[in-house]
């Protein structure tokens, strides 16, 4: 008996009086987003399809380009002589294509907004990529902090074997005991692997968002501070209008749609072309100088087929551009309601697991080691006890990191980070 209450001390000791040792460099949530938005390849493209887009711009409310034609006219066949009067060579003739007033100026207005919802495109792909490198990063903080609760409960285990061994030994504990321990420090040995795994996925995810190599070492992350309230919904949503680089590429393509109706309304009336032409030709007493002006424009012969379901086209495009919008709000509105709810369900249970789930399940251990010891309670209620409070600590990180990840999230649906607030969920409460 002796024997194993001095094992149980050592146990209570190992468990609250461990040293700590020093902690390896720590990984924050704010350089990952650093990191993310200054290399990650999606990034990199959409910024690069926006600049393409802002290059072609400027050509947009430019009018064609005058056409130059160099020739001879009015030469004799079959030999091509210049000899006739009303010869001339060389003849040289400039064109160009005037559109119809307004045209150009709706053309750099439909590139305007052609440029601005590549910009939104981007803002959207970067904020879609923060999110994802969050939801990474969490789930390495995840692994990280729920291998640590398995090797502490390994630790108890491999206590609970030597306090089982050592009652057997003395005639007051069963084979069983000690055998049911070994099963359980084997089992757990084998969570603790599969969780490494685990990490090891989540650390190549990260590491390609970041664009490293997918075996760079992530020794550890810091899980930040984060807000412990939020603003009502319905303001959520008023900044979503604002920021959210979705909904602003959707206002862009009605805008853009609304210009290329007008423009299409346009285009059944015909295009100016205006022209000279300079020729020259040899005389018995000399050279003789000549020009011309032109006047042309297009004649829409097939306006019912082309030109009018030109403007039935626009109307279309038009009305699918406020259709996307609406659904596209409606979505966001009802993402931010969903995020809402699943932060305040994450907030009231990590609250609970700290308050009264944990504490319970950390007496609940003590009692039963008091009870086995004593031969109260049998070896199995014992294991469950701690088998439960390392499950119960489990899911506490979990919650943790799923409310980050929640956070992130939400901020990628209103396009925006949450405001600092005075109460904040951090790691050790």
């Amino acid at each position: 008996m002796l024997r194993s209450i001095i094992a149980v001390a050592a146990l209570v000791l190992l468990r609250f009086g461990a040293a700590s040792a020093q902690q390896p460099p720590e990984l924050s949530l704010r350089e990952v987003y650093d990191l993310a938005l200054e290399r990650n390849p999606m990034v990199q493209a959409a910024l690069a399809a926006a600049d393409a887009t802002a290059a072609r711009q400027p050509a947009a409310v430019l009018p064609p380009d005058p056409e130059v034609r160099v020739g001879a006219m009015n030469l004799s066949l079959p030999g091509l002589s210049a000899d006739m009067p009303g010869a001339m060579a060389p003849s040289i003739e400039l064109m160009q294509m005037l559109p119809l007033p307004g045209k150009l100026r709706l053309n750099g207005e439909i590139a305007r907004q052609s440029t601005a919802m590549a910009l939104s495109e981007a803002g959207e792909v970067s904020w879609e990529v923060r999110a994802r490198a969050a939801m990474a990063f969490y789930e390495v903080y995840k692994a990280d902090r729920q291998i640590e609760v398995m090797e502490e409960t390994l630790d108890w285990l491999r206590q609970f074997e030597q306090i089982a061994t050592t009652m057997y030994s003395v005639g007051s504990g069963t084979q069983s005991d000690v055998l049911r321990a070994g099963v359980e420090v084997a089992r757990m040995k084998a969570d603790i692997t599969r969780m490494r795994t685990m990490r090891t996925s989540a650390v190549a995810r990260l590491n390609a968002l970041l664009d490293r190599p997918d075996t760079a070492p992530v020794a550890s992350v810091v899980f930040p501070q984060l807000p412990a309230s939020l603003p009502p919904a319905d303001e959520l949503m008023q900044w979503a209008e604002a920021s959210r680089p979705l909904l602003a590429r959707q206002r862009a393509g009605i805008e853009q749609a609304q210009a290329r109706e007008e423009l299409a309304r346009k285009e059944i009336w015909p295009d100016l072309s205006l022209g000279v032409q300079y020729g020259r030709r040899g005389t018995d007493v000399g050279t003789e100088h000549m020009g011309s002006l032109m006047v042309g424009f297009t004649v829409p012969v097939f306006a019912g087929r082309r030109q009018l379901p030109m403007r039935s086209e626009a109307a279309a495009m038009s009305r699918m551009a406020q259709a996307e919008l609406a659904d596209a709000r409606a979505q966001v509105n009802a993402r931010i309601t969903e995020l809402v709810a699943d932060l305040d369900r994450a907030r009231t249970l990590i609250a609970l697991y700290r308050s009264e789930v944990l504490p319970q399940a950390e007496a609940n251990i003590t009692s039963a080691l008091g009870s086995y010891r004593v031969g109260r309670v049998d070896f199995m209620t014992l294991v469950d006890a701690q088998m439960s409070a390392n499950q119960y600590a489990q899911e506490l990180y979990a919650l943790l990191a799923d409310y980050g990840a929640t956070v992130a999230e939400l901020e990628m649906t209103i396009g925006r980070e949450l405001p600092a607030t005075t109460e904040t969920i951090v790691e050790e409460a």
